[in-house]
Protein backbone atom coordinates (compact mmCIF):
# COMPACT_ATOMS: atom_id res chain seq x y z
CA UNK A 1 0.00 0.00 0.00
CA UNK A 2 1.99 3.04 -1.17
CA UNK A 3 -1.03 5.40 0.70
CA UNK A 4 -1.39 5.85 4.46
CA UNK A 5 -5.25 4.73 5.25
CA UNK A 6 -7.18 6.98 7.15
CA UNK A 7 -7.37 5.22 10.03
CA UNK A 8 -3.75 4.84 10.42
CA UNK A 9 -1.86 7.94 12.03
CA UNK A 10 1.55 9.12 10.80
CA UNK A 11 4.35 9.27 13.58
CA UNK A 12 4.37 12.05 15.38
CA UNK A 13 7.60 13.17 18.01
CA UNK A 14 6.00 13.71 21.93
CA UNK A 15 5.11 17.07 22.89
CA UNK A 16 8.11 18.12 24.46
CA UNK A 17 9.59 18.29 21.26
CA UNK A 18 7.66 21.20 20.28
CA UNK A 19 9.96 24.11 20.68
CA UNK A 20 12.76 22.34 19.26
CA UNK A 21 10.68 21.57 16.03
CA UNK A 22 9.43 25.18 15.67
CA UNK A 23 12.72 26.69 16.38
CA UNK A 24 13.99 24.12 13.74
CA UNK A 25 11.35 24.98 10.96
CA UNK A 26 11.38 28.64 12.09
CA UNK A 27 14.68 28.92 11.60
CA UNK A 28 14.82 26.68 8.10
CA UNK A 29 12.56 29.33 6.65
CA UNK A 30 13.97 32.44 7.97
CA UNK A 31 17.91 31.75 7.47
CA UNK A 32 16.87 30.64 3.84
CA UNK A 33 14.57 33.83 2.64
CA UNK A 34 17.24 35.81 4.72
CA UNK A 35 20.22 34.54 2.83
CA UNK A 36 18.07 34.89 -0.62
CA UNK A 37 17.62 38.83 0.28
CA UNK A 38 21.10 39.36 1.77
CA UNK A 39 22.38 37.28 -1.00
CA UNK A 40 20.82 39.51 -3.62
CA UNK A 41 21.45 42.60 -1.76
CA UNK A 42 25.11 42.22 -1.58
CA UNK A 43 26.26 40.11 -4.71
CA UNK A 44 23.34 41.51 -6.65
CA UNK A 45 21.29 38.17 -8.59
CA UNK A 46 24.61 36.33 -10.99
CA UNK A 47 24.94 33.47 -12.70
CA UNK A 48 26.72 31.85 -9.34
CA UNK A 49 23.43 33.45 -7.38
CA UNK A 50 22.02 30.15 -5.75
CA UNK A 51 25.27 28.67 -5.17
CA UNK A 52 26.40 32.19 -3.15
CA UNK A 53 22.67 31.45 -1.49
CA UNK A 54 23.16 27.85 -0.66
CA UNK A 55 26.93 28.50 0.55
CA UNK A 56 25.85 31.61 2.99
CA UNK A 57 22.90 29.05 4.10
CA UNK A 58 25.22 26.41 5.24
CA UNK A 59 26.11 29.17 8.05
CA UNK A 60 23.06 30.81 8.78
CA UNK A 61 21.13 27.98 9.25
CA UNK A 62 22.91 26.51 12.61
CA UNK A 63 22.98 29.98 13.64
CA UNK A 64 19.40 31.17 13.16
CA UNK A 65 18.57 27.31 15.13
CA UNK A 66 20.59 28.20 17.75
CA UNK A 67 19.38 31.79 18.09
CA UNK A 68 15.55 31.14 17.67
CA UNK A 69 15.95 28.67 20.83
CA UNK A 70 17.61 31.05 22.67
CA UNK A 71 15.02 34.33 22.00
CA UNK A 72 11.63 32.06 22.12
CA UNK A 73 10.91 31.99 25.58
CA UNK A 74 11.78 36.02 25.92
CA UNK A 75 9.45 36.15 22.78
CA UNK A 76 6.68 34.22 24.37
CA UNK A 77 7.48 36.27 27.45
CA UNK A 78 6.45 39.63 25.49
CA UNK A 79 3.32 38.22 23.86
CA UNK A 80 2.32 37.25 27.08
CA UNK A 81 2.70 40.88 28.42
CA UNK A 82 1.21 42.02 24.95
CA UNK A 83 -2.01 40.28 24.49
CA UNK A 84 -4.70 40.19 26.14
CA UNK A 85 -5.86 36.67 27.13
CA UNK A 86 -9.02 35.28 26.95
Amino acid sequence: MSELSPTRSRRRLRPGATPYVFALYMSAIMALLMCFVITAANAGITPDYLANVLKAYQLAMPVAFVCVLMVRPVVVRLVALTVHPH
